[in-house]
């Protein structure tokens, strides 16, 4: 799969990433808490998907996901992400795991909005990110057909 794949599968991705957070902020407004925690944590993880498609990163599992964006994005990034959106998305996995499967957990309204605006702030970070680095490379793209095109001419 080229390059072109990948680019599309990440919009593909960051659309259902903002779907996701649609979701979650509905599930808040009307109270259901716990689903709001799994829209929420789901929207960042498909956003984190976007992010590694970019790279031409598949993974399989959350913790994968979240593994290769601290060492891709984090440890080894251009400082555009740090320690802290990190720990937005590991908090964020923590409590839709609870709100998923401890049948004794208590989602709280704060905690919930918490959550989602932890989740609207990282998928507005990677859709920037996203669409910046597409923009510089459709720009890229551009000059270096605009170099052939002259080469071309030269040429004739």
């Amino acid at each position: 799969m080229d390059k072109e794949y990948y680019d599309t599968l990440a919009m593909v991705r960051m659309n259902r990433a903002k779907e996701l957070l649609d979701e979650a902020i509905e599930l808040l407004e009307k109270g259901s808490y716990k689903s709001a925690n799994n829209r929420a944590f789901y929207s960042m993880k498909k956003s984190i998907k976007a992010l590694l498609a970019m790279e031409q990163i598949e993974v399989t599992t959350h913790n994968g996901g979240l593994k290769q964006f601290n060492y891709v994005f984090i440890y080894n990034g251009d400082g555009t992400f740090d320690s802290q959106d990190y720990q937005r998305i590991a908090g964020a996995e923590q409590i839709r795991n609870a709100s998923d499967y401890d049948d004794f957990y208590i989602a709280s309204k704060d905690e919930t909005r918490q959550l989602v605006e932890n989740a609207a702030y990282i998928l507005k970070k990677i859709d920037k990110y996203i669409i910046d680095r597409l923009q510089v490379v459709s720009t890229f793209q551009m000059q270096n057909t605009e170099v052939e095109e002259r080469a071309e001419e030269d040429i004739e």
